[in-house]
């Protein structure tokens, strides 16, 4: 049978391979609606004059959106509690950070402890918001994954964020020290009807790299400024794309977490590149 790709010359698996980009594309948009409507109150809130502070709206509003999904069981109570623990992680590192003067906040909010608004630990717990989102949608499991190991490496690395102040900076040989415990570790995921791997490290260097985006939006947006940002915008230093790639494996440990207990952490089989489904099409060399 003659497909309509082969008709006008274009190789069946091409279109296979761009249908499934799309696909990705796509269950990746909707996987980060937490961050977009974090975002979108972002740039709302700096354009638009709101009877009380920025940073007081954008705390409830942050608590709404967060109501918001559970209510639509977008996100169970499981996950909405480790988001929340991420939260305060994300915002023990900010008042730290802020103090010794890293960045800070422009403008005065009630809510502001510290110079630290308690809206930026949504920042954070956006985060791991996606990663509920993503495991789900994209059926997410983990192979030869050391829960244990992991754990100790991604708590030194939030500790280092702290003590680089006054000891000498370790990021680079605990990062080593994290991709020789996830040398063998891969995450699975399907889309459409495929199922895919790729080493775990990988994908928390990709995600970093996507934050790091979006710090550069955040402080577009003068949701907070680098001290070589308050007069003059600029991109954000690539250094920090790193330094969010390794923090991406805390957010990652407290989903895993939740993720063990509800039963759906660990892969079974070691498949790499696999059908899940049957094809309705097998004349198509693209789906065999």
């Amino acid at each position: 049978m003659t497909t309509w790709t082969d008709r006008v010359g274009i190789p069946s698996r091409f279109v296979f391979a761009c249908l499934q980009f799309l696909r990705f594309g796509c269950l990746e948009l909707v996987s980060c609606l937490f961050p977009a409507f974090l975002f979108a109150g972002l740039a709302i809130s700096k354009y638009v004059d709101l009877p009380i502070a920025r940073y007081d709206a954008l705390l409830i509003y942050c608590i709404g959106l967060t109501l918001l999904f559970w209510v639509v069981r977008l996100e169970t109570w499981r996950e909405v509690a480790v988001i929340f623990g991420f939260h305060l992680v994300g915002l023990g590192l900010e008042l730290f950070k802020v103090r010794v003067g890293s960045w800070q906040y422009p403008g005065d909010a009630v809510t502001k402890i510290a110079g630290v608004p308690l809206f930026a630990g949504f920042m954070y717990a956006a985060v791991g918001s996606y990663l509920c989102q993503a495991w789900r949608r994209f059926d997410l499991r983990v192979s030869n994954y050391r829960p244990f190991l992991t754990t100790i490496f991604a708590v030194l690395i939030y500790a280092n964020f702290f003590t680089h102040q006054w000891l000498p900076d370790l990021r680079i040989p605990i990062a080593l020290g994290l991709l020789i415990v996830l040398r063998r570790t891969w995450v699975f995921f399907t889309v459409g009807v495929r199922r895919y791997r790729m080493p775990l490290a990988v994908s928390f260097a990709l995600i970093g790299f996507f934050l790091w985006i979006a710090e550069n939006a955040g402080t577009f947006l003068d949701a907070w400024n680098y001290p070589d940002q308050v007069n003059v915008w600029h991109l954000v230093h690539p250094a920090k794309f790193g330094a969010w790639s390794l923090l991406v494996s805390m957010s990652f440990v407290l989903v895993a977490s939740v993720k063990s207990l509800e039963g759906r952490l660990y892969h079974r089989g070691t498949a790499a590149t696999v059908e899940i489904a049957p094809q309705h099409h097998n004349a198509n060399p693209a789906d065999g």
